[in-house]
């Protein structure tokens, strides 16, 4: 695909969340955001798109992903050592450390380590690391310079789907760059929230029986809230990503759907089990730009008594209708999971059936039909 027409798809979620401390600042509390004047519960983008990668290693091979560590040595080390078993570790290491360094990556050998590091963390696909390793081995004649292209030509070609959707900065070399397809918001409940505390015990189980003491007391800061999310991918970028494979961005489309609607930090988790699903989901495909309707809740929804969901998802609908009527053209398409009232030109669909036509759709787009 000729990136000449733009296509963009914006999802929308409105989530409960129970009591539960999903995503946690440097002292422990919840994250929080104002908005609107007023105190709300906030779920970083990094946290979610964190469990949204993990996600995504139910549904790729290993090879279509990639790894942010500091570890790249290791793991080109690695796939020198699958091409050719006769080279041993020390050697592999010493490869991997040449085309990497060749890279620019800044290595550095930490006190007492006896395999260098790059200097901050690193984003790598598997492939790309596999890219590498071959070059070493089959060109370790070429002269410094020629190593320093091939090897960064190799490190940007074949990219993994979640670089292509969640991009890579390298503050020394910007050559080494690659352009985020996707964009996540930091999630803020629609209401506003006031953190809550919860007091626990613990008991010594082989404390002596007239012992009616603790073993250990703590406090645990928590909040619970009905959240509004949104995300975008720009898909004619991650196609241009993914070297123009239609159906490697089409699958990489509905996982980031997938993960995106069913995914959770995982902050807490044991403690307070705050597995849920949205209430209410809008997709939207437009070819002229994103939009967050974050601004339907500038205003917090009040407590009426019936609960946050309801009016959020109310408040949702009513800000999409209004935004489409002033200021942009209604999607192309759109599809709802879990909305009640008939928003206009939208279509209801499970989860399931919303993967199947999207994935349809853009085939179609990317593929000129």
């Amino acid at each position: 695909m000729e990136n000449k027409e733009r296509v963009y798809l914006d999802l929308h979620a409105i989530q409960t969340v129970p009591p539960s401390c999903v995503n946690r600042d440097d002292t422990g509390s919840p994250k929080t955001a104002v908005y609107g004047g007023v105190r709300r519960a906030r779920v970083s983008s990094q946290s979610w798109k964190r469990a949204m990668r993990l996600m995504f290693s139910e549904h790729f091979k290993e090879k279509e992903l990639g790894q942010r560590t500091k570890k790249v040595v290791d793991m080109v080390a690695e796939e020198i050592k699958k091409m050719d078993s006769s080279i041993d570790n020390a050697k592999a290491i010493e490869l991997a450390e040449k085309v990497l360094g060749a890279c620019g990556l800044g290595l550095k050998k930490e006190k007492g380590k006896e395999i260098a590091e790059a200097s901050a963390l690193f984003f790598l696909g598997r492939q790309q690391a596999n890219n590498l390793a071959k070059l070493i081995l089959e060109g370790t004649d070429d002269s410094e310079k020629e190593l320093v292209k091939k090897a960064k030509e190799a490190i940007v070609a074949n990219q993994a789907v979640d670089i292509a959707l969640f991009g890579r900065m390298v503050a020394n070399d910007p050559s080494l760059n690659a352009d985020a397809s996707a964009q996540v918001a930091h999630s803020i409940s629609t209401h506003r929230v006031d953190n809550e505390y919860d007091y626990f015990t613990a008991v010594d189980d082989l404390a002596p029986k007239d012992n009616a003491g603790a073993g250990m007391i703590g406090v645990v800061e928590y909040n619970s809230a009905t959240l509004y999310r949104y995300a975008t991918v720009a898909v004619h970028e991650l196609n241009r990503e993914l070297g123009n494979e239609t159906d490697v961005t089409s699958k990489a489309v509905i996982e980031f759907i997938r993960a995106f609607i069913t995914s959770m930090p995982t902050g807490k988790q044991n403690t307070f089990a705050n597995r849920t699903l949205p209430d209410a989901v809008l997709i939207t495909l437009r070819k002229d730009q994103p939009i967050n309707f974050a601004g339907a809740f500038e205003k917090p929804v009040q407590d009426k008594g019936n609960g946050y969901v309801q009016e959020s998802v109310q408040r949702l609908e009513h800000y999409a209708t209004k935004v489409y009527e002033t200021f942009a053209t209604k999607p192309d398409k759109a599809w709802t999971i879990g909305i009640e009232d008939d928003l206009a030109d939208t279509e209801k669909v499970s989860l399931e059936q919303l993967l199947q036509v999207v994935a349809t759709e853009i085939s179609a787009e990317l593929s000129g039909k």
